[in-house]
């Protein structure tokens, strides 16, 4: 009997060692990542619209996932290009490279879009302009790569955004595919870099003609309009025009046919999100993510709050209703992960690339801090050739960088740093500048944490410019008298959500405090693969496991 119990016991102890190391031999990831990047979306709109929200979307998230409240962007200047690189290389500027969403080659004294690439052709398009794109830029590894690499390449990683800077660069080096809308078409294109033909179910997706269907009804809002408490009274004066409407107010009747005359009006609507949201789904069906052991990437960017918070600014109730239409988009979205891929086997992220100031004329009217400034080429030469008798020594403003003329300045045998210094002098001394500092010398500047550092991050040698100006909080260039935009250092441009949620995440939330950096590291460590090449962040341990 005694020897009877030993061989059972025996045997179960071998069966759960053995399973163990079954177990322990596969590397556990989930099946699916998806990374939702919600462009120009502050921290706070977390909140503000928080009794709206309906309970399968952005309220899903906070309570299913795990929401770090204090995350920041640590560089400068705030733009999409170079949240988007950050987010999915661990890195800033200073080191992935891309410096803007364009910057000035001093070296052929042209303007670089970031993903521009004339030699790859469209793919989709017969508009060069629109297709011409790759990741060539791109100095670092991303997330996306990273898990390419890690299996052999077996992976699948799909990147989807109205804007091609925005599906991209996240998408990486070697992607399955990465696709973009087109206002010359309607249409989802991609480039020769990787294709050189779309495949079926993006040709497929295109013929539905989704973007006809979705602004058919021209745009209301989605609740009664006297239950948009959140924002500010509809026809603002800061606000900006859409299409062919004369105010600034609902319902626009005309939708449809501004979008047959000129196809990027949908860009500033909510339906340019369910459009991506809609391209996502067919991405995952066409590309079978998520459906082996293998995992696999979806890059997916929601751009119409950017494009709604440029045009209208973000205490406008089209941009209040912009996010109440996301929420029910993402709820859909989520069920479609459900159902398509299995519920707590995919990961999702979201935060935003930057965060938008309030327009000029909100901060004026509820009596803050707030103003115009100006950036002039013509301005600055003046005063520069008074001082040392040579034309042109500004070659570019941009980016809130001075470009100074190296040739120019060694031609005329003139010191770059008494140059440099003597432009700085002068605008510290304008009232909308609170600092102005050399770029090289960042590092050794009198100025406050965390300023400093985020210039030296912000700074890359070959393509910043010479001269950073940091302006008061809350100025604006004058071209933002309509709507807002974004690009400073200050918390309503760099304050951005973070949530993880789903397989391998715990519940909860953190005021702890992180930066953008730190989410390709956490999305690392998650899937045991290397972190991207030029990674500075670090995991954030608290969201990992359950």
């Amino acid at each position: 009997m005694f020897k009877k119990l030993s061989v059972v016991l025996l045997a179960v102890l071998c069966s759960g060692f053995n399973a163990q190391k079954n177990k322990s031999s596969q590397v556990e990831r989930p099946k699916l990542v998806v990374g939702l990047v919600v462009d120009q979306m502050r921290w706070d709109f977390l909140y503000r619209y928080y009794e709206k929200y309906q309970n399968d979307g952005f309220k899903r998230l906070l309570k299913e996932g795990y929401s770090l409240n204090n995350v920041h962007i640590n560089y400068i200047p705030t733009y999409t290009a170079v949240g988007h690189t950050t987010i999915y290389t661990g890195s800033v500027p200073a080191i992935h490279g891309i410096a803007g969403n364009d910057w000035f080659d001093k070296t052929t004294g042209k303007n670089v879009y970031c993903t521009t690439d004339e030699s790859v052709k469209p793919v989709g398009t017969e508009s060069v302009k629109s297709g011409s794109h790759s990741p060539k830029n791109l100095w670092s590894t991303t997330i996306t790569d990273e898990l390419m690499l890690a299996t052999n390449f077996k992976s699948k990683v799909v990147g989807v955004s109205l804007k091609d800077r925005a599906s991209i660069l996240p998408a990486g080096h070697n992607p399955t595919g990465a696709y973009w809308f087109d206002d010359t078409t309607g249409n989802f294109i991609t480039s020769s870099y990787y294709m050189n033909e779309l495949p079926k179910w993006v040709n497929d997706f295109n013929n539905q003609k989704m973007p006809e269907q979705l602004v058919k009804n021209g745009w209301n809002t989605l609740l009664p309009i006297a239950q948009y408490t959140e924002s500010s009274p509809d026809n603002s004066p800061w606000e900006g025009l859409l299409g062919s409407a004369k105010t600034p107010t609902f319902p626009y009747n005309n939708l449809a046919a501004d979008y047959q005359a000129k196809r990027d009006v949908i860009r500033s609507t909510p339906f340019g999100n369910t459009l991506t949201m809609k391209a996502a789904e067919a991405a995952i069906k066409g590309e079978q993510l998520g459906a082996d052991a293998i995992t696999d990437f979806l890059v997916v960017n929601l751009a119409s709050t950017d494009y709604a918070g440029h045009r209208f600014g973000p205490n406008a109730i089209e941009v209040e209703d912009v996010y109440l239409r996301l929420d029910r988009d993402m709820a859909e979205f989520f069920k479609y992960l459900d159902q398509t891929v299995g519920k707590d086997q995919y990961t999702v992220f979201l935060s935003a690339d930057h965060g938008g100031a309030h327009a000029e004329g909100f901060m004026e009217e509820h009596k803050m801090p707030t103003g115009f400034y100006g950036e002039d080429n013509k301005e600055f030469n003046t005063l520069l050739k008074s001082k040392f008798n040579v034309d042109n020594l500004v070659a570019k403003v941009t980016n809130n960088q001075v470009y100074l003329d190296d040739k120019l300045m060694t031609d005329n045998k003139l010191d770059a740093d008494q140059v440099k210094q003597y432009l700085i002098d002068i605008l510290n001394k304008d009232k909308s500048v609170l600092f102005a500092v050399d770029m090289k010398k960042a590092g050794s500047a009198t100025i406050p944490e965390p300023v400093r550092t985020r210039i030296v991050n912000g700074y890359t040698w070959q393509r910043s410019g010479d001269i950073q100006v940091i302006y008061h909080d809350s100025w604006l260039p004058t071209y933002s008298k309509l709507g807002t935009t974004h690009g400073a250092w200050n918390s309503y441009d760099s304050h951005i959500p973070l949530i993880f949620m789903g397989w391998g995440i715990k519940s909860g939330e953190s005021n702890k405090e992180y930066n953008m950096t730190d989410i390709a590291p956490t999305l690392s460590a998650l899937l045991r693969v290397q972190f991207p090449s030029g990674n500075v962040g670090n995991p954030i341990i608290e969201v990992i496991g359950k």
